[in-house]
């Protein structure tokens, strides 16, 4: 895990979303439950969330939204399969990065198609796409959830993308299962013989081992939280 982190934290900063976008037109967005200034918002409703996170970037003139890696978050809360016991589930474990759908998503490095699939259950990404990366010996993976339906058109396992190429669009709420127009872009080391999927919302008591599994994608961005 040490090797991995300090090897993505050496390369040059990329990009996600349409390089178009200039970075100083991206802000950072804060849906965790210290955020005061949800208090009476339910973000769990996506028209709701979207008002929100459209006052933010109009309160700093910015296009692009982002945030949420370890972050707790009341958004899932009206979801039962984010419920099990007495422990929800309810820490975030990529970056959501909010932008209009059609948005274009961009491989923010060399990698092929490990995965596809549309996880179409409330809650879920909806259409999603996993990549694989090798640098320097090291696979690792790189999710990518919320896309269009048209994201999975042309795909199939082992397609290569370059870094800076065009992989996908942001779907919109009824192709997203109902989320405001998002990416969510996630780190993974091992994907544990899961395909099309894998766990971005996590317990508290299991943070610790998601945490070193799904390291922090901040680390391959000039974006600071």
């Amino acid at each position: 895990m040490k090797t991995i982190l300090q090897y993505l934290s050496k390369l040059q900063p990329t990009r996600v979303l349409d390089p178009n976008i200039p970075m100083e037109k991206y802000t950072p967005v804060d849906l965790s439950v210290t955020n005061p200034d949800l208090k009476g918002i339910d973000i769990s409703d996506p028209t709701a969330c979207q008002t929100y996170i459209d006052s933010v970037l109009e309160r700093n003139r910015s296009a692009v939204g982002y945030g949420g890696y370890l972050e707790k978050r009341n958004l899932y809360r009206s979801n039962a399969n984010f419920a099990a016991g007495e422990e929800r589930r309810d820490m975030h474990l990529g970056v959501d990065i909010w932008s209009a759908a059609g948005t274009q998503v961009v491989a923010p490095l060399d990698g092929k198609v490990h995965s596809f699939q549309n996880n179409a259950v409330q809650g879920d990404y909806g259409p999603t796409i996993i990549l694989q990366h090798t640098l320097n010996g090291i696979v690792f993976h790189s999710l990518y959830g919320h896309l269009s339906l048209e994201s999975m058109d042309g795909l199939y396992v082992g397609k290569e993308f370059k870094k800076g190429e065009v992989l996908a669009t942001l779907g919109t709420p009824e192709e997203n299962v109902n989320y405001a127009p998002h990416l969510h872009f996630q780190l993974i080391i091992d994907l544990q013989g899961k395909k099309g999927d894998y766990p971005g919302v996590c317990r508290t008591s299991e943070v610790d081992f998601y945490a070193q599994n799904c390291p922090d994608p901040m680390l391959l961005f000039l974006l600071k939280f």
